[in-house]
């Protein structure tokens, strides 16, 4: 493949916690690896987010560190640009704005990953930015329901990739209105994530997890209301862990003192997510010790049957760490065996523990093997400037 110069438009600056900046950094070496001269640019009006402080300002220094780190850690050093346009003069870190510009003049391809980014007159001089999107179902209702403004900042993009690799098909029940949809996956650098180790001593089956995002993209359509947020499903499978006889352990944030005691009962380990939100190394670690992920989807994805996988658990499998999780219609593409197991009963989780609890080597091949097959970054990306005709 000739080689491009392709910019990777996200933001593990201004929220820079360690599945936000992995889900970004296989992006980016990636495309490395596929001989591409790659650039980071956050350019946005968010006001960016401190997990040390907990606090959103106005103040870049955080971000403009962890960038900074993350591109000599991962080999993009003066490749990249941290650009607050909410304050006035755009100040950046990094590149200069001059150099923005002209990268977004000169680029092959803009990624806009997780579709986070926003337009301004600057950008908009390219017709070569590619709409990546993390979350299906909310974008594909707010066309349906005819958002003037939705289906704008959509056809501002050459092409238009989802993981909700059922939109567009007679599996998924929003109708795309002519808007093509794109299947893709989560690129993964398996290498990051491989290790020989065996899980540490007494594993068990754990995941990562925000508890409660409702409110943030919770939509309305055809009557009824659709959740961003795990934590209805969690609680739907609170006594999947007692009637497995197995311990699943949840990193995450649930405040309510009587609902953590309803997991705890239950045969759930809560643990505190905090120090491995802020470093990304720990956060890789977390997942190599491990048993292997339980793990549940958003409401969203499971009930518009969008065909959605996880970019965490995508890292379990490459790390040779079985996953058991819920279904979204994924299975129709990949995994339903060995090495990933969906349910959408509780019986079907025991069923699932058991499985791999029976074989575990077996499983954790299979789990390496699929992650190979369909999450490699190498094979994920080529595809992607493939089919947008870069």
């Amino acid at each position: 493949m000739k080689r491009k110069r392709i910019v990777i438009m996200g933001f593990m600056g201004s929220m820079p916690i360690a599945g936000v900046i992995w889900q970004h950094i296989h992006y980016i070496v990636g495309l490395q690896r596929l001989g591409h001269e790659v650039f980071f640019i956050e350019d946005s009006a968010r006001l960016p987010y401190n997990p040390e402080t907990f606090e959103v300002t106005d103040e870049f220094d955080y971000a403009a560190k962890v960038l900074a780190c993350l591109a000599r850690d991962f080999d993009f050093k003066n490749r990249w640009a941290y650009c607050a346009r909410y304050l006035p003069g755009n100040p950046t870190a990094g590149l200069p704005l001059k150099k923005i510009r002209q990268l977004y003049r000169e680029a092959d391809a803009i990624l806009n990953v997780c579709g986070t980014q926003e337009f301004n007159n600057d950008l908009l001089v390219s017709d070569r930015i590619l709409y990546v999107e993390s979350d299906p179902g909310v974008e594909q209702i707010k066309i349906d329901k005819g958002v003037k403004s939705t289906m704008e900042y959509l056809r501002g993009h050459r092409a238009l990739f989802t993981f909700g690799e059922n939109v567009g098909t007679k599996s998924f029940p929003v109708p795309t209105h002519g808007f093509k949809w794109l299947a893709t996956r989560q690129p993964v650098v398996t290498g990051f994530w491989k290790t020989k180790r065996s899980p540490a001593s007494a594993p068990v089956f754990t995941s990562v997890a925000n508890w409660s995002t409702s409110g943030l993209k919770d939509i309305s359509w055809r009557g009824e209301r659709y959740l961003w947020s795990k934590s209805r499903e969690f609680l739907r499978f609170v006594s999947a862990p007692a009637k497995a006889g197995e311990t699943f352990e949840l990193a995450t944030n649930i405040k309510d003192s009587k609902t953590r005691t309803k997991f705890q009962r239950n045969g759930w380990r809560l643990r505190c997510p905090l120090q491995m939100s802020v470093d990304y190394w720990l956060y890789r670690d977390y997942i190599q010790r491990s048993k292997g992920e339980f793990t549940v989807a958003k409401d969203q994805y499971v009930r518009l049957n969008t065909g959605w996988f996880s970019d965490r658990s995508a890292c379990y499998l490459a790390a040779g760490r079985p996953v058991i999780t819920q279904e979204t219609g994924f299975t129709k593409n990949y995994g339903g065996k060995a090495g990933l197991l969906s349910f959408r009963s509780v019986g079907e989780i025991v069923d699932a523990v058991e499985e791999v609890n029976r074989d575990y080597a077996n499983h954790s091949r299979a789990a390496y093997d699929i992650a190979r097959e369909f999450f490699e970054a190498e094979k994920v990306l080529k595809s992607i400037l493939d089919r947008a005709g870069i």
